[in-house]
Protein backbone atom coordinates (compact mmCIF):
# COMPACT_ATOMS: atom_id res chain seq x y z
CA UNK A 1 0.00 0.00 0.00
CA UNK A 2 2.83 1.84 1.02
CA UNK A 3 4.21 1.78 -2.56
CA UNK A 4 1.31 2.16 -4.30
CA UNK A 5 0.68 5.70 -2.84
CA UNK A 6 4.36 6.45 -3.02
CA UNK A 7 3.85 5.68 -6.85
CA UNK A 8 0.68 7.76 -7.21
CA UNK A 9 2.37 10.53 -5.60
CA UNK A 10 5.31 10.22 -8.20
CA UNK A 11 2.81 9.99 -10.90
CA UNK A 12 0.77 12.81 -9.91
CA UNK A 13 4.43 15.35 -9.94
CA UNK A 14 4.54 14.12 -13.91
CA UNK A 15 7.70 13.30 -15.64
CA UNK A 16 10.61 15.38 -14.95
CA UNK A 17 10.59 16.53 -18.72
CA UNK A 18 7.51 18.86 -17.73
CA UNK A 19 8.97 20.12 -14.77
CA UNK A 20 10.97 22.85 -16.34
CA UNK A 21 7.79 23.89 -17.51
CA UNK A 22 5.62 23.14 -15.06
CA UNK A 23 4.64 27.03 -14.11
CA UNK A 24 3.95 28.38 -17.64
CA UNK A 25 0.30 27.50 -17.64
CA UNK A 26 -0.36 26.90 -14.17
CA UNK A 27 -2.83 28.41 -12.24
CA UNK A 28 -0.57 29.89 -9.86
CA UNK A 29 1.33 32.90 -11.55
CA UNK A 30 3.98 35.17 -11.38
CA UNK A 31 4.98 38.07 -13.37
CA UNK A 32 8.08 35.80 -14.47
CA UNK A 33 5.86 32.86 -15.68
CA UNK A 34 3.93 35.76 -17.49
CA UNK A 35 6.43 36.68 -19.70
CA UNK A 36 7.78 32.79 -19.87
CA UNK A 37 4.57 32.32 -21.35
CA UNK A 38 3.99 35.38 -22.70
CA UNK A 39 7.47 34.89 -24.70
CA UNK A 40 6.90 31.81 -26.65
CA UNK A 41 3.57 32.56 -27.40
CA UNK A 42 4.78 35.76 -29.10
CA UNK A 43 7.31 33.24 -30.86
CA UNK A 44 3.90 31.41 -31.76
CA UNK A 45 2.17 34.23 -33.15
CA UNK A 46 5.07 35.63 -35.27
CA UNK A 47 5.82 32.13 -36.66
CA UNK A 48 2.16 31.83 -37.35
CA UNK A 49 1.45 35.38 -38.98
CA UNK A 50 4.56 34.86 -40.90
CA UNK A 51 3.91 31.85 -41.94
CA UNK A 52 0.24 32.12 -42.85
CA UNK A 53 0.98 35.79 -45.08
CA UNK A 54 3.32 33.37 -47.44
CA UNK A 55 0.32 31.14 -47.19
CA UNK A 56 -2.67 33.11 -48.42
CA UNK A 57 -1.24 36.94 -48.48
CA UNK A 58 -2.79 38.30 -45.69
CA UNK A 59 -1.47 38.95 -41.86
CA UNK A 60 -4.29 37.72 -39.63
CA UNK A 61 -3.20 38.81 -36.65
CA UNK A 62 -3.38 42.87 -37.58
CA UNK A 63 -7.44 43.42 -37.07
CA UNK A 64 -6.29 47.71 -37.38
CA UNK A 65 -5.13 47.00 -40.70
CA UNK A 66 -8.08 44.96 -40.93
CA UNK A 67 -10.74 46.77 -40.10
CA UNK A 68 -9.45 49.74 -42.13
CA UNK A 69 -9.26 47.85 -45.51
CA UNK A 70 -13.11 46.61 -44.66
CA UNK A 71 -13.96 50.78 -45.09
CA UNK A 72 -11.62 51.19 -47.66
CA UNK A 73 -13.86 47.97 -49.54
CA UNK A 74 -16.77 49.59 -48.94
CA UNK A 75 -16.32 53.03 -50.52
CA UNK A 76 -14.39 51.28 -53.64
CA UNK A 77 -17.52 49.53 -53.70
CA UNK A 78 -16.02 45.86 -53.03
CA UNK A 79 -18.50 44.36 -51.16
CA UNK A 80 -17.26 40.91 -51.42
CA UNK A 81 -14.07 41.79 -49.85
CA UNK A 82 -15.29 44.16 -47.30
CA UNK A 83 -17.27 40.89 -46.03
CA UNK A 84 -13.97 38.71 -46.44
CA UNK A 85 -12.42 41.43 -43.98
CA UNK A 86 -15.48 41.00 -41.41
CA UNK A 87 -15.69 38.06 -41.17
CA UNK A 88 -11.88 37.61 -40.72
CA UNK A 89 -12.64 40.45 -37.52
CA UNK A 90 -15.43 38.53 -36.29
CA UNK A 91 -13.22 35.15 -36.31
CA UNK A 92 -10.87 37.09 -34.29
CA UNK A 93 -13.54 38.00 -31.57
CA UNK A 94 -14.87 34.27 -31.84
CA UNK A 95 -11.12 33.31 -30.82
CA UNK A 96 -11.14 35.87 -27.82
CA UNK A 97 -14.61 34.57 -26.66
CA UNK A 98 -13.92 31.12 -26.45
CA UNK A 99 -10.91 31.68 -24.43
CA UNK A 100 -13.00 33.52 -21.96
CA UNK A 101 -15.66 30.43 -22.18
CA UNK A 102 -12.83 27.36 -22.14
CA UNK A 103 -11.06 29.09 -18.99
CA UNK A 104 -13.65 30.17 -17.05
CA UNK A 105 -15.14 26.45 -17.80
CA UNK A 106 -12.28 25.19 -16.69
CA UNK A 107 -11.74 27.09 -13.18
CA UNK A 108 -15.46 26.53 -12.18
CA UNK A 109 -14.26 22.43 -12.34
CA UNK A 110 -11.39 23.43 -10.70
CA UNK A 111 -9.11 22.24 -13.56
CA UNK A 112 -5.08 22.99 -13.06
CA UNK A 113 -4.84 23.22 -17.17
CA UNK A 114 -7.92 25.73 -17.37
CA UNK A 115 -5.64 28.39 -18.92
CA UNK A 116 -4.12 25.81 -21.56
CA UNK A 117 -7.33 24.74 -22.30
CA UNK A 118 -7.29 27.43 -24.98
CA UNK A 119 -3.83 26.53 -25.84
CA UNK A 120 -4.53 22.93 -26.86
CA UNK A 121 -8.02 24.11 -29.07
CA UNK A 122 -5.16 26.31 -30.50
CA UNK A 123 -2.70 23.52 -31.28
CA UNK A 124 -5.68 21.42 -32.96
CA UNK A 125 -6.41 24.48 -35.16
CA UNK A 126 -2.84 24.86 -36.57
CA UNK A 127 -2.86 21.62 -37.28
CA UNK A 128 -6.15 22.01 -39.38
CA UNK A 129 -4.48 25.30 -41.00
CA UNK A 130 -1.79 22.29 -42.31
CA UNK A 131 -4.29 20.23 -43.87
CA UNK A 132 -6.44 23.45 -45.28
CA UNK A 133 -3.40 24.86 -46.43
CA UNK A 134 -2.46 21.44 -48.39
CA UNK A 135 -5.62 21.99 -50.65
CA UNK A 136 -5.40 25.12 -51.13
CA UNK A 137 -3.59 24.80 -54.41
CA UNK A 138 -6.46 21.78 -55.23
CA UNK A 139 -9.77 24.44 -54.51
CA UNK A 140 -8.80 27.95 -54.24
CA UNK A 141 -11.62 29.80 -53.99
CA UNK A 142 -12.97 27.57 -51.32
CA UNK A 143 -9.76 26.82 -48.95
CA UNK A 144 -8.14 30.42 -49.19
CA UNK A 145 -10.91 32.15 -47.30
CA UNK A 146 -11.82 29.70 -44.65
CA UNK A 147 -7.96 29.61 -43.71
CA UNK A 148 -7.81 33.18 -43.70
CA UNK A 149 -10.59 33.09 -40.79
CA UNK A 150 -9.23 30.03 -39.04
CA UNK A 151 -5.81 32.56 -38.49
CA UNK A 152 -7.66 35.12 -37.36
CA UNK A 153 -9.91 32.43 -34.72
CA UNK A 154 -6.36 31.05 -33.91
CA UNK A 155 -5.21 34.85 -33.39
CA UNK A 156 -7.82 36.05 -31.38
CA UNK A 157 -7.82 32.65 -29.37
CA UNK A 158 -4.08 33.05 -28.19
CA UNK A 159 -3.99 36.71 -27.75
CA UNK A 160 -7.28 36.58 -25.18
CA UNK A 161 -4.96 33.53 -23.38
CA UNK A 162 -2.02 36.09 -22.28
CA UNK A 163 -4.31 39.27 -21.77
CA UNK A 164 -6.78 36.92 -19.78
CA UNK A 165 -3.64 35.38 -17.60
CA UNK A 166 -1.78 38.46 -17.05
CA UNK A 167 -4.18 40.82 -16.56
CA UNK A 168 -3.74 42.49 -19.95
CA UNK A 169 -0.26 43.62 -19.35
CA UNK A 170 0.82 41.35 -22.10
CA UNK A 171 -0.31 40.66 -25.44
CA UNK A 172 1.45 38.93 -28.18
CA UNK A 173 -0.09 38.78 -31.37
CA UNK A 174 0.78 42.32 -32.27
CA UNK A 175 3.13 44.89 -31.46
CA UNK A 176 2.16 48.28 -32.23
CA UNK A 177 0.95 48.76 -28.50
CA UNK A 178 4.36 46.66 -27.51
CA UNK A 179 6.00 49.35 -29.07
CA UNK A 180 4.35 52.12 -28.23
CA UNK A 181 4.86 50.87 -24.54
CA UNK A 182 8.87 50.52 -25.26
CA UNK A 183 9.27 53.96 -26.90
CA UNK A 184 7.64 55.52 -23.70
CA UNK A 185 9.74 54.16 -21.44
CA UNK A 186 12.85 54.63 -23.67
CA UNK A 187 11.89 58.08 -24.00
CA UNK A 188 11.84 58.27 -20.37
CA UNK A 189 15.31 56.42 -20.31
CA UNK A 190 16.80 58.86 -22.17
CA UNK A 191 14.65 62.31 -20.81
CA UNK A 192 17.75 64.81 -18.90
CA UNK A 193 16.33 65.49 -15.75
CA UNK A 194 17.01 68.98 -13.90
CA UNK A 195 18.55 69.25 -10.64
CA UNK A 196 16.12 71.51 -9.81
CA UNK A 197 12.99 69.40 -10.54
CA UNK A 198 11.39 67.62 -7.51
CA UNK A 199 10.19 64.94 -8.95
CA UNK A 200 12.68 63.03 -11.69
CA UNK A 201 11.50 60.77 -14.65
CA UNK A 202 12.44 57.22 -14.38
CA UNK A 203 12.10 55.04 -16.50
CA UNK A 204 10.68 51.36 -15.72
CA UNK A 205 13.63 48.77 -16.54
CA UNK A 206 11.30 46.34 -15.92
CA UNK A 207 8.78 47.09 -18.65
CA UNK A 208 11.61 47.93 -20.99
CA UNK A 209 12.79 44.47 -20.81
CA UNK A 210 9.76 42.69 -20.86
CA UNK A 211 8.03 45.17 -24.34
CA UNK A 212 11.37 44.40 -25.66
CA UNK A 213 11.63 40.43 -24.93
CA UNK A 214 8.23 40.23 -26.42
CA UNK A 215 8.75 41.87 -29.50
CA UNK A 216 12.30 39.90 -30.26
CA UNK A 217 10.16 37.47 -29.35
CA UNK A 218 7.60 37.78 -31.94
CA UNK A 219 10.16 38.71 -34.80
CA UNK A 220 12.24 35.42 -33.90
CA UNK A 221 8.69 33.69 -34.56
CA UNK A 222 8.43 35.39 -37.53
CA UNK A 223 11.14 34.48 -39.37
CA UNK A 224 11.28 30.97 -38.08
CA UNK A 225 7.42 30.66 -39.56
CA UNK A 226 8.42 32.18 -42.84
CA UNK A 227 11.75 30.01 -43.23
CA UNK A 228 9.84 27.32 -42.19
CA UNK A 229 6.79 27.85 -44.80
CA UNK A 230 9.93 28.19 -47.18
CA UNK A 231 11.48 24.88 -47.28
CA UNK A 232 8.98 23.04 -45.43
CA UNK A 233 5.47 24.07 -46.50
CA UNK A 234 2.19 23.48 -44.44
CA UNK A 235 3.91 20.99 -42.36
CA UNK A 236 6.01 23.80 -40.50
CA UNK A 237 2.83 24.37 -38.00
CA UNK A 238 4.05 20.86 -36.65
CA UNK A 239 6.78 21.79 -34.33
CA UNK A 240 4.58 24.59 -33.41
CA UNK A 241 1.53 23.19 -32.45
CA UNK A 242 3.88 20.03 -30.65
CA UNK A 243 4.99 23.55 -28.67
CA UNK A 244 1.94 24.23 -27.47
CA UNK A 245 0.71 21.11 -26.53
CA UNK A 246 3.85 20.51 -24.19
CA UNK A 247 3.11 23.66 -22.38
CA UNK A 248 -0.17 22.18 -21.36
CA UNK A 249 0.72 18.78 -20.74
CA UNK A 250 2.09 18.97 -17.38
CA UNK A 251 -1.21 20.55 -15.38
CA UNK A 252 -3.20 18.21 -17.81
CA UNK A 253 -1.81 15.36 -16.61
CA UNK A 254 -2.22 16.37 -12.82
CA UNK A 255 -5.68 16.66 -13.97
CA UNK A 256 -6.07 13.29 -15.60
CA UNK A 257 -4.40 11.43 -12.28
CA UNK A 258 -6.38 13.42 -9.93
CA UNK A 259 -9.87 13.60 -11.24
CA UNK A 260 -9.20 9.79 -13.21
CA UNK A 261 -11.59 7.32 -11.62
CA UNK A 262 -10.01 5.07 -8.87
Amino acid sequence: MARRHAWHAGALNGPAVFKPIRGFTSLQRTPQTDLKLGSVLAFVAGAANAGGFLAVGQYTSHMTGIVSSVADHLVLGEFTLALAGIGSVLAFLLGAMTTAWLVNWGMRRELRSAYGLPLVLEAVALLVFGLFGAAIGFMTPVFLPLTVVLLCFIMGLQNAVITKISRATIRTTHVTGLVTDLGIELGKLLYVNRAEEATPVRANRGRLRVHGQLIICFFVGGLAGALGFKYMGFISTVPLALMLLLLVMRPALDDWQRLRPT
